[in-house]
């Protein structure tokens, strides 16, 4: 149980779980009712399991109205949550707690009620209106995990784990327990704009930039100028005097977004979480990597193959992303990234020598795309990394796998789909010397993209939109990250770069977008077979 007070299990604190830990101690010490209005997080969300723990310690009941109304989600679970009963004011979700102290009493009983789903905000004023004795509440029932909404199935249990921390802190090859010795989040630069690019010698005239900047200042400065953007991070390497100078082989391709890489100087200094990107993608070693949705996720599930280090909200910027390599780096010298003891688990279990570590790597990849077990197992996925199953097909599942790689690792290659493309002129725009006014809006109904006021493409099939990744199509993403975005950044605008212009890569644009509807429709097509595979 988590102290009240102290950090849950991801971090998270806030001062309603202290009020409600010593206002239960302080004023009700045999019977009497603790009621009060706040975050609907203490529900459901692992990070406040330490918080309910403590409740099921203090309370006999707890009668509970789930409102709804998290603006934080994304895609269709931000359409159930509804409006917010307090409007636009605040963007978590609200539920109203109802804590009950009875003397004598043994055990903790959960009594919920919750809005429908997609109700407004005048809707739910209504729901509130009702009194508690003439609800039909549902009875909740802890688990041994405190957890009290969307319980986690406990055959996920059963299953191999894909990455532990006692794995991956372990120095003995015989203590190791999943499929992969070591996990990463995705970087966080906490400066985007600094060390990203499409451009490599724009990057590199950035960075140079960057690097002078911050020389300049002397490690015992108290005021920090805006001539670079400071975080906590940053200020602390000043402090300890850590520099470092210019090089070319930092700037390496990383994995930005799905389908939309982008030069990073993936330094030690300037990158304010770097996490293992040194171990798992170095500048100077290839790699391929599995970038999927971290624990606590809000949006779909997203897992997707890289060859380059992946941000930390690579699908989604309310998301955090995890990590994992078919490699790893030490000292220069590459080594198995899947530890033999899951080659030895797959092996025994499928009574198959001929199992190799790049079978089990397709298969992993295949079953974090399954569409069944992400519906049965969402909660488990929700608290804590991927566990695998053994299918009764392992040789299926690893060819399943495998084409997702292929089909993944080489959108480039991917033939393009035959999308029509139809071209009027802008004759507002040309006669004032001026380019097409960038749009890059798509249409799912009617299958069409309208790229800008003179391009539009059309006959992409419905099927095509069905390729998620976090709160995005394939496709959606290619659009999102070709938009014209003014930079927010102060010193980058002295620089005075020229600046992206869609109109410089629109032909590319197409191209891409061509490639990515092929992949989208086969990517489509295993996930629809994978429905119908049989699993035990």
């Amino acid at each position: 149980m988590a102290a009240i007070g102290s950090r849950g299990s991801s971090g998270s604190i806030n001062a309603w779980v202290n009020y409600g830990r010593l206002e239960g101690h302080s004023r009700i010490e045999d019977d009497g009712i603790l009621a009060f209005v706040s975050n609907s997080s203490f529900l459901h969300k692992n990070s406040f399991d330490g918080f309910r723990a403590v409740q099921e310690a203090d309370f006999n009941e707890l009668w509970v109205l789930d409102l709804k109304g998290d603006a934080r989600t994304s895609g269709e679970d931000r359409r159930r949550q509804g409006g917010n009963i307090f409007g636009d004011q605040i963007k978590v979700g609200i539920a109203i707690y109802c804590f009950v102290k009875k003397k004598g009493s043994k055990g903790f009983k959960i009594f919920y009620d919750a809005v429908r789903d997609y109700a407004k905000a005048d809707e739910k004023m209504e729901f509130i209106q009702a009194p508690l004795s003439t609800r039909t509440m549902q009875e909740l029932r802890p688990d041994a995990r405190h957890n009290w909404l969307n319980l986690p199935s406990a055959e996920f249990e059963q299953f191999i784990p894909i990455a532990t921390k006692e794995t991956k802190a372990t120095k003995i090859e015989g203590q190791e327990r999943a499929i992969f010795k070591l996990f990463s989040l995705g970087i966080s630069t906490n400066r985007d704009e600094w060390l990203y690019d499409r451009d490599q010698k724009v990057l590199t005239k950035k960075v140079r930039q960057l690097i002078g900047a911050y020389d300049a200042i002397p490690p015992t400065t108290k005021t920090y100028p805006d001539t670079l953007k400071w975080s906590r991070n940053l200020k602390r390497r000043l402090a300890r005097n850590e520099r470092e100078p210019f090089s070319a082989k930092r700037i390496v391709q990383a994995s930005y977004r799905p389908y939309s890489p982008r030069w990073l100087y993936q330094s030690d200094v300037f990158t304010d979480e770097l996490g293992l990107a040194d171990e798992l993608f170095p500048p100077t070693g290839k790699n391929v990597g599995i970038s999927f949705s971290a624990p606590g996720f809000r949006t779909n599930y997203c897992a997707l193959a890289v060859e380059g280090v992946a941000d930390l909200h690579f699908g989604a910027a309310v998301d955090g992303y995890q990590q994992v390599t078919r490699y790893r780096f030490e000292g220069g010298k590459r080594l198995d990234n899947v530890t033999d003891w899951a080659l030895s688990q797959f092996r025994t279990h499928y009574g198959d020598n001929g199992i190799t570590k790049d079978n089990i790597f397709a298969y992993v990849y295949a079953v974090l795309h399954d569409p069944k077990y992400h519906q049965t197992f969402t909660s488990n996925l929700k608290r804590e990394f991927p566990r695998v199953p053994f299918h009764r097909d392992f040789k299926r599942w690893c060819t399943w796998g495998k084409s997702l790689l292929d089909l993944h690792l080489g959108y480039l290659s991917a033939k393009p789909y035959a999308l029509k493309r139809t071209d009027v002129s802008d004759a507002k725009a040309r006669s004032a010397a001026q380019k097409p006014r960038v749009i890059l809006r798509a249409d799912e109904r009617a299958g069409t993209i309208v790229l800008d006021t003179e391009t539009q493409l059309s006959g992409i099939p419905g099927e095509a939109w069905e390729y998620k990744l976090g709160n995005r199509s394939a496709l959606e993403w290619v659009l999102d990250q070709h938009k014209e975005r003014q930079t927010k950044d102060v010193s980058l605008r002295r620089l005075k770069l020229a600046p992206y212009s869609f109109s410089d890569h629109k032909e590319g644009v197409i191209d891409l977008l061509k490639r990515v509807t092929t992949v989208s429709l086969n990517t489509v097509e295993i996930v629809d077979a994978m429905k119908k595979e049989p699993r035990a």
